[in-house]
């Protein structure tokens, strides 16, 4: 079964933390697709990743830009995995259509990165970490210290 990552956010905004983890999935040589809940999030995320830091930009395309197949990293906020993408990424309460789906079972990662501070959003993860567990899937959750550092709850 695929893995599925829960990363609860605390002391960091999902665009500190994006970039790093998109950094490590690319470092094993998988692709990786990013959803997020609506265009204009997606938007934003493609601007970051493009200047998050001064030395470096992480190579990615948006779906709706020509061949998303092709691209390393693809962001979008429709379903489907385009770029036959190894780690699904969801941000902003979006999750898979269905956990059983091809989308996941072709997966070797999920990654669901949720903000702790917002209720809703904990309330979903909490409804997610559900589904996925139900669906047979191995689950883990991920909290970061103070250090900074992500550590396994």
């Amino acid at each position: 079964m695929t893995e599925v990552f829960f990363y609860h956010l605390e002391r960091a905004a999902l665009e500190d933390v994006l970039p790093g983890l998109l950094e490590k999935t690319r470092e094993r040589g998988w692709k990786a697709l990013v959803r997020a809940g609506s265009d204009e999030r997606i938007a934003a995320l493609d601007a970051h990743l493009w200047t998050y830091r001064d030395d470096s930009f992480l190579a990615h395309g948006l779906a709706r830009d020509p061949h998303p197949a092709e691209q390393p990293i693809l962001l979008t906020a429709a379903p489907g995995n385009p770029n036959a993408a190894e780690v699904l990424f969801f941000v902003d309460g979006t999750e898979a259509e269905a956990w059983s789906a091809d989308e996941i079972a072709n997966a070797a990662r999920v990654v669901l990165i949720f903000d702790g501070r917002d209720p809703a959003a904990l309330d979903a993860a909490r409804e997610q970490w559900k589904r996925a567990k139900g669906s047979g899937h191995e689950v883990t959750y991920w909290q970061q210290a103070a250090s900074g550092k992500w550590e396994r709850a």
